[in-house]
């Protein structure tokens, strides 16, 4: 039996002026409805200390639209509204489940969208016409391999980013694909700022800082909208300027991270990486910004999903478990290390080490240990860990004094 999985299309959409129109007035309904529900609910939780069921917020939008103020949500598409709620239903879940944060308000500056089911747009020969316009909306299909015409999306979005550009998004149920040719590799990747990663192997991929190589662009960009009297058309255009480059690191930033993790997956049967804290480690206020542009989050998301699709095992070992301090030939495990030490000499066995590769070559052996299902309990004498870890020498480690260069 196959499995269908939601696959996404992303194209350059050129609404005409009617559709524009039309479009921005379910933008601003969307962004209404999804305001004025969320300070709804939270009045009622505050003074009530209930929880307002998707239910009642479909009933009070029913009844928004029969008022004199609320009328002209009326005039647009009631199927983005509906989306809306039920968005922000998933959203209040996600955050008492603990895996997202508190909704937030929409504002009418930042990206808008609208989601559109099947009984609100029409797909047929590749033409798209959403509901409340006439015409097909003309967008770029930009993918070879993929016939347009015989695409049969679930649901649309379209969206506007705050640079101006339009887009809309197909969502299609396709089969899984079959999984990849075995490639007969296994690696460890260590992910860091000057490198971007390192694998046990002894490749590296430098951090391409895409944020920094365009920061004094960014920066002339914003002293210039500074000038601007705020309010006036000029403003409005230094501020399209500013997220225009914005968008280009976004999409170099994605470019990078699809071209890195589709060649990992592509190439390694088995891809083992550390549990980052990257919430935590973007708190130091010297390295959030850089820590911010590597995309360490991201490339973990890709590499998940690539790896579900194409049949490969991906091993996420313990934060905790210190894969730069540990000797990978020996196993010696040092009382400290600085980040600014990037070799060093181990104490026990004199090898010498590259700071990343020895991590990398210990993440893999952490990963085969964890794929084997041993825990290093036996053996794991000073290791502190709060998952499974690399197999230790039971034997005491002392504290050695570690011969280091920058």
């Amino acid at each position: 039996m196959m499995i269908s999985v939601r696959t996404a299309y992303r194209c350059r959409a050129y609404p005409d002026p009617e559709q524009a129109a039309v479009l921005n007035r379910t933008f601003g309904c969307v962004r209404l409805v999804w305001n004025k529900t969320l300070s709804e609910r939270r009045h009622v939780y505050h003074t009530e200390g209930k929880r307002t069921s998707y239910r009642e917020t479909d009933a009070a939008l029913t009844r928004w639209k029969r008022t004199d103020d609320l009328a002209f949500l009326s005039e647009v598409s009631s199927v983005p509204l509906q989306q809306t709620l039920r968005h922000q239903h998933t959203a209040f879940h996600n955050f008492f489940a603990g895996r997202a944060r508190y909704p937030r308000f929409k504002s009418r500056t930042g990206r808008q969208s609208a989601h559109y089911t099947r009984s609100a747009f029409r797909m047929r020969d590749g033409a798209l016409i959403l509901a409340k316009t006439r015409t097909p909306m003309r967008f770029v299909w930009s993918f070879d391999d993929v016939d347009v015409a015989a695409v049969a999306p679930t649901m649309v979005v379209v969206s506007r980013e705050s640079d101006g550009r339009w887009y809309v998004t197909f969502a299609v149920d396709t089969d899984t694909p079959a999984p990849a040719e075995p490639a007969g590799r296994a690696i460890g990747v260590d992910l860091g700022l000057t490198s971007f990663l390192v694998t046990s192997d002894g490749d590296r991929i430098a951090n391409p800082g895409h944020l920094a190589r365009r920061a004094r662009n960014l920066a002339r960009y914003q002293r210039r909208m500074g000038r601007c009297q705020r309010g006036s058309n000029n403003r409005r255009k230094a501020k399209a300027k500013i997220a225009g480059a914005h968008r280009k690191v976004r999409n170099a930033r994605q470019d990078f991270l699809h071209r890195t993790t589709t060649a990992l997956v592509r190439s390694t049967d088995v891809i083992v990486i550390e549990d980052l804290n990257v919430a935590g480690m973007v708190r130091n206020r010297h390295l959030a910004r850089a820590i911010s542009d590597a995309g360490w989050g991201e490339f973990r998301q890709q590499l998940e999903y690539k790896c579900d699709r194409a049949g490969r095992t991906l091993i996420v070992i313990d934060r905790w478990y210190p894969s730069s301090k540990t000797c990978s030939a020996c196993g010696h495990l040092l009382a400290d290390l600085t980040l600014s030490t990037r070799h060093w000499a181990c104490p026990s066995c004199r090898t010498w080490h590259d700071r990343d590769l020895n991590a990398a070559k210990n993440i893999l052996a952490a990963g085969r240990a964890v794929a084997r299902g041993d825990s290093g309990d036996a053996c794991g004498a000073d290791v502190r860990r709060q998952g499974p870890s690399l197999p230790q020498s039971a034997v005491k480690q002392e504290t050695c004094a570690v011969r280091h260069s920058a």
